[in-house]
């Protein structure tokens, strides 16, 4: 009797343990819902998965830094952008939608190349976007660095990127409202410079600085920052001391290996002071890093830049579509996981973020994006994505806005992800190519006359999508943002 007692008194005294552990971790939850995290969305300009040493040793830069985001946090090997070329890629980022849904599906150009291209002078703001979101649900948001998404050239009349959702921005040439430090007359890849204008070595430098200045005021309440360099594009024109290091030429096509390689050791420099200034503010456990790019690599240096994918900038190959992505949430993200089975797109990124931060998307938003909510994957989980993504590049231009002058790495200009298959498509059905990519992520074996049926399949899929897009089942062109 005298046992059974003490062990009703033991079991009585763990039940109240439990309870009271169940109660601690709901109050954790519950505090951890109310202090949202800061995220920083940091978006490299033409970089290939040979650029970051954690993913190959690609052209031999070390980066320490950028690999220290895999190493406290997770690495994915199947991310997709939604474009190889800026904008249409931004857009989808921005968006959640199909870029070419949007009406943009190359590089934002002058009036003319943009009709050229059947695409807008800019994305239209009445489309909702992830900064939107999160500034309604008490989110203080900033756009840092290359816009290009409307603006520029003879594009006078792009909306302001306040009204993208952004409480702050400072941005560069290809935008509505260059700031001066970045240039407001010339262009990053001029050699004319304007007084006190960050020189070209130097401005990611400055964009880090800018973006640790707005976290340092702002941290008492939930923060977003779209960080976007215009580092790694071309020109590469890297510091004295890196030209010197890597016996580079002040003109980089003359020397675009050794040059390359100076900016990219600076990049990566600049990426450790970004994370080495969150940790010294103070919010590093409760901010997300997402570190990324927005396209393809140019020039690809005989596919050193892309980890031998085929395709580069301006491709539909894996080269110019599949990029780094590393994600790090102190304490929250499991350390050192890589993950090489979820399929995650730029599109995913709008829903999946809303809900890391907590914040419910409208109904009538949510059905409009293209993307899903992969948040699980930033826990370690590998989820296998339910819809499809779709590409297209470069609108009825007969370029595609520009293509690769290698046959070898021209795709053709549409394209659809399926489980493990990607077809690519001429929008007039021609040049089908079919592969299976996580046997042959190379592209080197054309199943399409072997798999006949699938194919088939796909390219009723993707070629309806197609026709389904704006103005494509008539001739005249529907009125652009800047018409109405």
């Amino acid at each position: 009797m005298r046992f059974l007692h003490r062990f009703r008194l033991l079991a009585f005294q763990f039940c109240v343990i439990f309870i009271i552990s169940i109660c601690a971790v709901r109050q954790t939850l519950a505090e951890n819902k109310l202090q949202r995290p800061h995220i920083v969305f940091l978006l490299t300009d033409d970089m290939g998965c040979g650029d970051v040493s954690c993913y190959s040793s690609g052209i031999g830069v070390p980066t320490p830094n950028i690999d220290r985001l895999a190493r406290e946090g997770i690495r994915f090997t199947q991310f997709y952008v939604m474009a190889p070329i800026c904008s249409p890629s931004r857009t989808g980022l921005l968006t959640g939608r199909f870029p070419a849904e949007l009406r943009i599906t190359s590089f934002l150009q002058t009036r003319q190349g943009n009709r050229e291209c059947n695409q807008n002078d800019y994305l239209d703001p009445d489309a909702p976007t992830l900064p939107d979101m999160l500034k309604s649900s008490g989110y203080k948001t900033a756009h840092i660095g290359k816009w290009h998404l409307g603006g520029g050239r003879d594009v006078d009349n792009a909306p302001s990127i306040g009204k993208y959702g952004y409480d702050e921005w400072i941005s560069t040439w290809e935008s509505p409202e260059p700031h001066p430090d970045l240039g407001v007359k010339y262009a990053p890849w001029d050699t004319q410079m304007e007084p006190g204008q960050a020189q070209r070595h130097d401005r990611t430098r400055y964009m880090v600085d800018k973006t640790l200045d707005f976290l340092r005021l702002n941290k008492e309440q939930p923060c977003y920052v779209s960080l976007w360099p215009d580092d790694t594009h071309t020109p590469h024109r890297p510091s004295p001391e890196m030209l010197k290091k890597y016996g580079g030429s002040k003109d980089d096509r003359k020397t675009p290996l050794k040059n390359f390689k100076g900016v990219l050791e600076e990049y990566d420099k600049q990426i450790g002071r970004l994370l080495d200034g969150i940790r010294e503010l103070g919010i590093e456990e409760n901010t997300i890093v997402i570190f990324t790019a927005d396209n393809g690599p140019a020039p690809h240096l005989e596919h050193q830049r892309t980890a031998g994918l085929r395709g580069a900038k301006l491709s539909l190959y894996e080269g110019g579509i599949r990029e780094p992505f590393l994600v790090r949430w102190p304490r929250i993200i499991p350390k050192g996981k890589v993950n090489e089975t979820t399929v995650l797109s730029g599109v995913d990124l709008f829903p999946t973020l809303c809900k890391l931060a907590n914040v419910e998307i409208p109904l009538e938003v949510s059905k409009s994006l293209a993307g899903e909510d992969l948040s699980g994957a930033f826990f370690g989980e590998t989820p296998q994505r339910k819809k499809k993504i779709f590409w297209e590049y470069g609108g009825r231009r007969a370029d595609g806005g520009g293509r690769p002058r290698d046959a070898f790495d021209r795709s053709p200009t549409v394209a659809i992800r399926d489980g493990k298959w990607k077809l690519l498509v001429e929008a007039d059905g021609t040049n089908r190519q079919l592969y299976d990519i996580p046997a042959d992520p190379h592209e080197t074996q054309n199943l399409y006359l072997k798999e006949t049926k699938i194919a088939d399949e796909l390219t009723s899929q993707v070629l309806t999508w197609r026709r389904s897009l704006p103005d494509r089942n008539h001739g005249a062109a529907a009125p652009r943002p800047n018409e109405k």
